[in-house]
């Protein structure tokens, strides 16, 4: 629609207009069960919404709009003036002329319904035929719900009023009561649009308190609940979800030095979602897959509690203080990134939380800051489209790795005190970078200026390379760190790169083996890197490393590189590094040189097959295995791939038969080896799982686990459609669903690609969690012959697939349908040709079709490597 796309500059005049004073919202989602306005197969379509919205304008006179996104306007009126609702609306802006000092603008809308995880989504459930509804709104969908003022610093306290249908309970982000059929919700603190939040259905609902008493004697009381499908109530481990919630709750607490502003706590597991989680105050929604279906292991546990504290840091960095625009999106993200990991270690059980950081949330943002499309952390954001694109590693994990870094730098102490004084002076405001600085400044003493240039606001990732130089006595007479600054390789736009040389405070660890073989720090110095040469005076004259590790205890963001002796050391005794945090920092750089061409893929799966067994810590090994299977699929030699399937298969059986019976270690080797299964007796041993002709002592396939098995039986042809018939009339649920239609798509057949291909591409029937699995199911390593027809289709068709669908179902069209595994020179080049063609299409949909060329361009440079390296 017009205008439905809003701009930084419409946003920034607006506010600076009007004041927003409050909103009252009446939604009537009777209609949910069917008797409302019918769409397609007879689905309920639309459902009223009645917004009553007060301002002020500081220049009577003036006009302006306000936003709304509805099939349908019934009734606007503007200071008791009734106006035309087909003069005054467009499909997405409600025109506003003539502006009083004070106005009150009501709009009568008929708002949609949706099925893609956008707005008001709608789920009915196939277990039991249950409708549950939730809202999701970030960065602009609540105006698919109700009319406002959808941008961020133009915040207000919201009444919501819901009717719904008999028997349903509803939820909203202050507490609720039911009075004459309807659900009237307390009126809430100044938030801003994207964050309120209304959830509705027959859910199962568990509560729970949490008290505290504050040092002046003071007791803050806050309700809890947590609430998730009947169909999920008997996976829902509440009270673990709880426990997680009122230690995360304590420790900001003891830390934030401000209360809990937002009375209750209600989190709710909700289907389809397309995030992790959304951080509305009062009412966290996250995705249901964080209930457990079957056996998982601690690192799923460890996922979902960093994700709970997460959403609640938010609460203080978003929620209480908010950035003004998406400029700023890192003033939340960046900070709940941090805090999640920080109050992970502080707080739970948990404690190997910067494990996990530095080996899965920090590659998220090296890849990210690798690509042509990186960013400052303070970015650019032009337009809603730009935002949403802006969810991303930099604005996440590599924000919070450079927090991590300015924690170093200034001291704990000093970041804490900054961020107490921030919350104080900002409560329900709006802040930009500076608001920031300046407190870090007050507490720190530093120069945050110029650190924030060098951190915040340019991009790309510098990389870090001991220097040694030895004694003939085999003591170091200097140890230097070398600082590269990052290049952009193979872009159709050439470009110089991103040449900034950062300080870093690091630490170097020095590594010998013991007499035991143990792989041991014996020396670690902690030092201020700046400029491309800094000598490290404190490790001369040490004895000789065996292996030096370049920020050591993870403190800054970098990429670690090894010199020769380091690199050979690794290559023979990596699983005999002690320290878990090392260990896993030095795999983190392996695969780093894998992905950079400098190290050839098959030595990177030689490690994986010869070290992973060892690996003590769940998470890295789970991480292993998804790099070992990305080496093989994207950046070995195309020739070395039928071996590498091989060697892969037979490795992870070897250690799925070795791991201790019904351990969290043997469940991931299966999983693993269910991913890299692919020959007959390799199938045949799945089958034989499924069906209980087979045993392994202590793997009990529950029901997560046979749909896993199951995938690589339909993408081999080994499963029909029947079989999966039959698996989905044994697990006949929402889940059993999504990994049916995942299977269906990925069996071996051309007519079975052309009906996914066309159920994705040229229908908008799925919802979005069947688009997701039916694109997931698609796209099949082992049918690269298969799926070379739809590279040509791709190209002919994205530009009418952004146009014409949501914009969360394109980017999971653009990006999951992209002809990676057609991984060839003629495929870059179809890339180029259409970049070159479409320059003036939309720059969110060309930063996508970038984004996925540099990673073939990547793929294609890490074949070659692993091609050279065969001789």
């Amino acid at each position: 629609m017009p205008g439905e796309n809003l701009t930084r500059d419409e946003a920034r005049e607006r506010a600076a207009l009007l004041s927003v004073d409050g909103y009252d919202v009446s939604l009537d989602l009777r209609s949910a069960v069917g008797d409302g306005e019918g769409g397609r197969d007879g689905e309920p379509r639309t459902f009223r919404s009645v917004t009553t919205l007060r301002f002020r304008c500081n220049e009577p006179g003036a006009t302006s709009f306000a936003d709304l996104i509805a099939p349908s306007v019934t009734a606007v009126s503007l200071n008791g003036k009734d106006l035309d609702p087909g003069a005054v609306f467009d499909g997405s802006r409600i025109l506003l002329e003539d502006l009083a000092a004070d106005n009150e603008l009501v709009v009568d809308a008929q708002c949609a319904y949706s099925r893609t995880g956008e707005g008001m989504h709608r789920f009915v459930d196939p277990e039991d035929g249950e409708v549950y509804l939730y809202t999701q709104y970030e960065p602009a969908d609540s105006r698919r719900v109700f009319a406002n003022f959808e941008q961020p610093d133009l915040k207000a306290p919201f009444r919501f009023e819901v009717r719904a249908p008999q028997g349903w309970v509803v939820w909203s982000n202050g507490a609720g009561e039911l009075t004459d059929g309807v659900w009237r919700f307390a009126e809430t603190k100044p938030i801003s649009t994207y964050i309120t939040c209304v959830t509705a259905g027959p859910y199962h609902y568990v509560t729970d308190s949490y008290s505290r008493t504050f040092a002046d004697g003071t007791t803050l009381e806050i309700p809890l609940g947590a609430l998730c499908r009947k169909g999920l109530a008997p996976y829902f481990d509440a009270d673990d979800v709880f426990l997680v919630t009122k230690q995360g709750l304590d420790f900001f607490h003891d830390h934030f030095d401000y209360p809990y502003p937002f009375g209750k706590y209600d989190q709710a597991f909700v289907p389809e979602y397309n995030l992790g989680a959304m951080e509305n105050p009062g009412l966290v929604t996250f995705r249901e897959e964080f209930i457990f279906r079957g056996k998982v292991t601690q690192a799923s546990y460890e996922g979902r509690a960093n994700v709970i504290l997460h959403e609640m840091a938010h609460m203080w960095f978003g929620d209480l203080v908010t950035m003004e625009w998406w400029d700023d999106l890192w003033l939340k993200e960046s900070f709940a990134d941090f805090m999640g990991a920080f109050s992970l270690v502080g707080a739970t059980r948990f404690t190997d939380g910067w494990i996990t950081f530095a080996n899965r949330r920090k590659a998220w943002a090296y890849r990210a800051d690798q690509l042509p499309s990186t960013h400052p952390i303070t970015a650019d954001i032009r337009d809603l489209q730009d935002a949403k694109l802006n969810f991303d590693g930099i604005t996440y994990a590599k924000g919070a790795s450079v927090l991590k870094q300015l924690v170093a730098y200034v001291g704990q102490d000093a970041f804490l005190e900054g961020a107490r004084r921030y919350f104080k002076r900002n409560a329900y405001g709006n802040t930009r970078l500076g608001d920031l600085l300046s407190v870090l400044e007050e507490t720190s003493g530093r120069d945050m200026a110029a650190w924030a240039r060098s951190w915040l606001q340019t991009a790309g990732v510098n990389s870090l390379t001991p220097q040694v130089l030895l004694s003939a006595e085999g003591r170091i007479t200097e140890l230097a760190v070398l600082q590269e600054a990052a290049a952009v390789l193979d872009q159709p736009t050439p470009s110089a790169g991103h040449p900034e040389l950062r300080p870093h405070r690091v630490a170097i660890g020095l590594y010998r083996r013991t007499a035991d073989g143990a792989l041991e720090r014996y020396a670690r110095a902690e030092a201020d890197i700046d400029g491309p040469r800094t000598a490290v005076a404190e490790l001369a004259g040490a004895e000789a490393p065996e292996l030096v590790l370049v920020n050591d205890d993870d403190l800054t963001y970098c990429k670690i590189r090894f010199d020769e002796t380091s690199l050979d050391t690794l290559r023979a005794h990596l699983a005999d590094i002690t320290d878990p945090l090392a260990r896993a920092l030095c795999w983190s750089a392996l695969w780093n040189l894998t992905r950079d061409a400098l190290l050839p893929a098959r030595d990177f799966i030689d490690l994986v097959l010869r070290f992973a067994g060892r690996e003590s810590d769940i998470g890295v090994l789970q991480m292993l295995h998804a790099w070992a299977e990305s080496a093989l699929v994207h950046y070995v030699a195309p020739q070395w791939r039928e071996t590498g399937e091989r060697l892969l298969a037979e490795g992870a059986l070897k250690e799925l038969r070795l791991a201790e019976p019904g351990s969290e270690h043997q469940l991931a080797w299966a999983r693993f080896f269910a991913t890299a299964a692919s020959g007959a007796d390799e199938l045949r041993l799945l089958q034989g799982l499924l069906e209980g002709t087979a045993e392994i002592g202590g793997l009990v396939v529950d029901q997560e686990l046979r749909w896993a098995f199951l995938e690589p039986l339909a993408a081999h042809g080994a499963a029909d459609e029947s079989v999966l018939a039959a698996e989905l009339a044994r697990d006949d649920t929402a889940s059993g669903k999504r990994h049916q239609v995942r299977c269906l798509a990925a069996r071996p057949s051309a007519a079975v690609k052309a009906q996914a291909w066309a159920q994705v591409v040229e229908s908008d029937a799925l919802s979005n969690a069947l688009v997701e699995a039916t694109i997931a199911g698609f796209v099949q390593p082992s049918q690269r012959e298969l799926l070379a027809p739809y590279a040509e289709k791709y190209f002919a068709v994205i530009e009418r697939v952004w146009r014409d669908r949501s914009i969360q179902i394109g980017m999971d069209v653009v990006r999951g349908l992209f002809p990676s595994l057609q991984d060839s020179a003629e495929t870059l080049a179809a890339a180029d040709a259409w970049l070159s063609a479409h320059e003036k299409a939309a720059p969110a949909l060309r930063r996508l079709v970038l984004e996925a060329r540099d990673d073939l361009a990547r793929a294609l440079r890490g074949q070659a490597c692993d091609a050279a390296a065969a001789g």
